[in-house]
């Protein structure tokens, strides 16, 4: 019951917040357009990419994941209601669970959103349904990864700016790992980078249509481990 309080009252702060509706319009935008594109190309180059909205998301969470969570706990650090909301009957999990949560039902709302450019695939082309859902379903939990490390970030400081540079500059890293793992000699080395890189477990199997279960179970471990270390964060917040 606390964390659905949590919950409904971020996911009623972005729904009020002018700025979560400029970065909707703002990745709305860029994934139409280059979808547009794509299909034109499909017309008389080559068939269109199923994956092609979710591969574009997967760079675009680096930027958007850390704005949409930046404020979740740090501006509540700066304004005192953080404080507040730690008097109140709920535990440290149930905000840590709640916040995310709403950040991640934003996430998946707007996603759902741009498959909806899907049907117009379906309308003009025979496109691989199977191989787009596999794509959605990698950059859900992608998106969720993304998302519980900037919450991470957001409960270390009261600075805004600080936190989504911490998580830019941390998800900028996890996304390199994979470019990293295809210039390094060493092929165990480069192997083990690529296993570390969010892009390592969903450029060579969701986005190519597999499913994997340890492909899941990485970005299931990434938001179960960061959403862990964010509560003892909160928690030592409260000693203090």
């Amino acid at each position: 019951m606390a964390t659905w309080i949590v919950f409904r009252r971020e996911v009623g702060q972005y729904l009020s917040s002018p700025f979560a509706y400029v970065i909707a319009a703002a990745v709305l935008f860029l994934t139409g357009l280059l979808f547009n594109r794509d299909l034109l190309v499909s017309m008389t180059v080559k068939p269109a990419e199923p994956a092609l909205v979710p591969a574009v998301l997967s760079f675009t969470m680096i930027f958007f994941a850390p704005l949409l969570t930046m404020r979740l706990f740090a501006e509540e650090r700066r304004e005192g209601t953080l404080e507040l909301l730690m008097t109140a009957p709920v535990t440290d999990s149930s905000i840590v669970f709640g916040k995310f949560l709403g950040a991640w039902l934003y996430y998946t709302v707007l996603m759902l959103i741009t498959f909806s450019y899907q049907f117009i695939l379906v309308s003009i082309a025979q496109p691989d349904i199977g191989h787009a859902i596999s794509a959605y379903l990698g950059i859900w939990l992608y998106g969720g990864a993304t998302l519980a490390i900037g919450v991470f970030f957001s409960a270390l400081t009261e600075n805004q700016i600080v936190a989504a540079f911490l998580s830019m500059i941390t998800l900028l890293l996890f996304w390199l790992g994979d470019q990293a793992g295809d210039l390094i000699a060493n092929i165990d080395l480069a192997r083990l980078i690529r296993s570390l890189s969010l892009q390592g477990h969903f450029s060579t199997s969701f986005a190519a249509g597999l499913v994997r279960a340890e492909d899941i179970a990485f970005f299931a471990g990434i938001i179960v481990v960061l959403l862990y270390m964010t509560i003892r964060v909160v928690e030592a917040n409260r000693v203090r």
